[in-house]
């Protein structure tokens, strides 16, 4: 993967400022030409730079209120099957692999406590799955960010 220069960076930290601006507001804006900026667009949208717009639909809007991580233990030798397998429940929106003590983080929503037990008892009935603990999210205290990292010298 290619690394940001200055100039990426600029165009980066004026999108995250307000992520529908065109490559003409943007050039007026960062003291760019029109074609440097579409040029940079291009090349940072082929370089995987952005995150799809999935990412910025809200759960709770979307009718998913409650959330929670789910921390599970596999034996690893199934574990792409167990992977598939996952995939395959839609309230599951993250899964990471992990070293340390669990296998797998998972962040789960659902409409509420009744429908995490449900989700938790799926999860959990997967071939290959040892157990699972539950915890919920109380609430993002640090939202995502890149911004700091891309402004800082």
């Amino acid at each position: 993967m290619r690394t940001f220069d200055s100039t990426d960076r600029r165009i980066l930290v004026a999108l995250s400022e307000d992520p529908r601006s065109t490559n003409v507001s943007l050039a007026d804006r960062l003291g760019l030409s029109r074609n440097t900026v579409q040029a940079r667009m291009a090349e940072l949208e082929r370089s995987g730079a952005f995150l799809s717009f999935e990412r910025r639909i809200s759960e709770q809007a979307a009718g998913f209120p409650l959330a929670a991580f789910v921390t599970v233990h596999v034996q690893q030798q199934k574990l792409a099957a167990i992977v598939g397998r996952l995939a395959e429940i839609p309230e599951i929106v993250q899964a990471y692999g992990l070293s340390g003590p669990s296998d797998l983080l998972l962040r789960v929503v659902c409409t509420d406590a009744q429908d995490l037990f449900r989700i938790t008892g799926a999860i959990q009935s997967t071939e290959g799955v040892v157990r699972a603990e539950t915890s919920l999210d109380m609430g993002e205290l640090i939202p995502y960010r890149l911004r700091p990292l891309l402004t800082r010298d």
